[in-house]
């Protein structure tokens, strides 16, 4: 079966026929906007709007940013939660021709105005608790994010390989880079998120958990469900509405393993109910899946489907909708890209590869080759049936004594296939004056019922001499450290190596 098939025949013939690509959001929003318009399309559990009135309320607010005066191409910044005004503001903007940039809700002060200055914002919609930050801004529109006007304007005429959205990427302090993805690249990675097992069109109920400022939330849980006609409820608040679990009753998550394993405690806390009783489907990505998490939910009849993908591929490069076959593949790749593995790392080519990174042309000519190829970084491998498998990450290899190189990822595999083990993370360290292989390991504390923790460190400490016993010499674990608290944590709820 090719990666084509694998994809298309997830969908019945009738649907797959309906949803067309589309090169630009103008083109996008227009037509989600009819070809649904009396299917409910945003909700935030008071207020329910149809796709029709989505499409009207798009239309005042490109109006309105379209009364700014400003040139075609301008960067307009959108501050806010994952509210209704935001994921508006987000397609008015890109479908009125201009370029979108969400910023994240817990960004500081100063990060912000460094933020605006390094990537020319022209404007910046703001919700009302963000405004006494942006007092110091300067030469930057700073505008309410209920913003539209009474009138409407229609989407804009818009050339595919044009800016459509800048993405921070590389950290939002510092210096972070920002990743370009012109429309034609935004719109296959829209396009590829229509593609999960069963019946897509008017079916689902999403909820937008992760943050619009990460493109796997804003393409896969957002823009995914409006390319298929889908109910989305807004989240303003992530702990508050996990709360609501049982009242939305959603049939699909869009969530990082992160979020997996809360909600597994929820439901051993309170029963499968605590779900809502209609969840068919969690799809997880953004960070290490741990097969026990595909175990868990498969238990309770959610199909469990995960992939791979970065912010300089529009996110979606590969799925996997056969994680209780393979739990430890991200899957097969997306059609209409191009793949090979260069000295073991994986390179992208397609019309989902981003353009760059907005002024920052020595980091750019890093990722990107003349001809076009992305070279993302990881190290992985494809098994006999075309299925993917990342087996380290180049900047985070281990130069042993002997000159010899060591993923960490590939020794912290065989810990994450245990049920016990929340997450691990493999570093180089120090002991007694030498340079060693140590792991740092943070149980997962449900699996011990509440036994001792003498018990608890003796099993890890086991797990390690497993582990070991299988490994070479020069690559055992010498040190080793049982977690009584959370990894640092990145903003995708990935282990922070620091």
């Amino acid at each position: 079966m090719t990666n084509q098939e694998y994809f298309h025949s997830m969908l019945p013939k009738e649907e797959f026929e309906r949803i067309p690509y589309l090169p630009t959001m103008g083109q996008f929003v227009d037509w989600f906007t009819k070809e649904f318009a009396d299917m409910p399309a945003l909700s935030d559990t008071v207020n329910t709007i149809t796709y029709k009135e989505l499409g009207e309320r798009v239309a005042r607010r490109r109006a309105f940013i379209n009364g700014l005066g400003l040139p075609k191409g301008a960067h307009i910044a959108i501050w806010d939660r994952n509210s209704q005004d935001a994921i508006e503001l987000f397609l008015a903007v890109t479908s009125a021709g201009y370029v979108a940039m969400n910023f994240p809700a817990q960004l500081p002060e100063m990060a912000v105005i460094g933020s605006c200055m390094k990537f020319d914002i022209a404007a910046i919609f703001v919700r009302e608790e963000f405004m006494p930050l942006t007092a110091k801004l300067q030469g930057v529109k700073v505008l309410p994010a209920a913003s539209m006007a009474d009138t409407q304007a229609p989407v804009a005429e818009i050339d595919p390989e044009s800016p459509a959205a800048i993405f921070f990427t590389g950290g939002t302090t510092g210096q972070p880079k920002g990743a370009v993805l012109s429309h034609r690249a935004l719109m296959r990675g829209n396009y590829n998120a229509i593609f999960k097992p069963g019946k897509v069109i008017g079916v689902h109920r999403y909820i937008a958990i992760l943050p619009l400022s990460h493109v796997f939330g804003l393409i896969a849980g957002t823009m995914g469900c409006f390319y298929t006609g889908n109910l989305i409820y807004t989240c303003e608040d992530m702990k508050a509405t996990i709360g609501k679990l049982p009242m939305l009753k959603p049939t699909v998550l869009v969530i990082v393993p992160g979020i997996c394993d809360i909600l597994s405690g929820l439901v051993k806390m309170y029963g499968p109910q605590f779900l809502g009783g209609n969840l068919r489907m969690i799809i997880s990505g953004a960070a290490n899946v741990p097969p026990r998490l595909v175990d868990i939910f498969t238990k309770l009849g959610v199909e469990f489907c995960f992939g791979y993908g970065l912010t300089e591929t529009a996110n979606l490069t590969s799925a996997n909708a056969d994680a209780v076959r393979k739990p430890t593949s991200i899957g097969r790749i997306y059609p209409g890209q191009e793949t090979k593995l260069v000295d073991g790392e994986l390179w992208v080519k397609g019309d989902n590869v981003f353009s760059g990174y907005y002024k920052d042309p020595v980091r750019t000519a890093e990722a990107l080759t003349e001809d076009g190829w992305l070279r993302t970084g990881d190290l992985c491998r494809f098994d006999d049936e075309g299925f993917l498998y990342i087996t380290g990450r180049i900047k985070n290899l281990i130069v042993l004594s002997n000159g010899e190189n060591v993923s960490p990822e590939s020794l912290e595999e065989p810990f994450y296939a245990d049920p016990c083990v929340r997450d691990a993370m493999v570093k180089e360290d120090e002991l007694n004056g030498n340079q060693v292989i140590a792991v740092e390991i943070l149980p997962f504390m449900p699996a011990f019922d509440g036994k001792p923790w003498e018990e608890v460190e003796a099993y890890m400490n086991a797990l390690v001499k497993k582990i070991n016993a299988t490994l070479p010499t020069t690559h055992q674990i010498v040190k080793v450290t049982v977690r009584t608290e959370d990894f640092k944590r990145t903003g995708s709820m990935k282990v922070a190596r620091v």
